[in-house]
């Protein structure tokens, strides 16, 4: 799938190859995006991330490639391959790609 591509509804992707890591930069590609919630596919190249921000929505993390350092609330912690972490609503978050690594991002909005 080229960047270009939409992913269609009923269509079976392979999440690891449907983003490419660039150098030096953080990839997104958006899978679904509703009122309620949007699911987006990241790519971040070593030494990239996310600055400490927060969100008016609970935001969950999917590692589908590599791993990455996750921290909520000042609490660091080692998210790797497989492995899901939720950052709660209105609490303060980043990301750093000590190598690179490939996430599924799922917000979800509340009422």
């Amino acid at each position: 799938m080229s960047a270009n591509e939409t992913i269609k509804k009923g269509e079976v992707i392979h999440v690891a190859d449907s983003v490419g890591y660039a150098i030096g930069a953080i990839v997104s590609k958006t899978i679904l995006k509703q009122e309620k919630g949007n699911i987006t596919l990241f790519s971040f190249d070593a030494g990239q991330g996310l600055s400490e921000h927060t969100a008016p929505f609970d935001a969950l993390v999917h590692v589908v490639e590599g791993e990455a350092q996750v921290s909520i609330g000042g609490e660091p912690r080692l998210v790797r391959e497989g492995e899901i972490v939720i950052m709660p609503a209105g609490v303060p978050h980043a990301l750093h790609a000590e190598k690179p690594f490939k996430m599924v991002l799922t917000m979800i909005r509340g009422a």
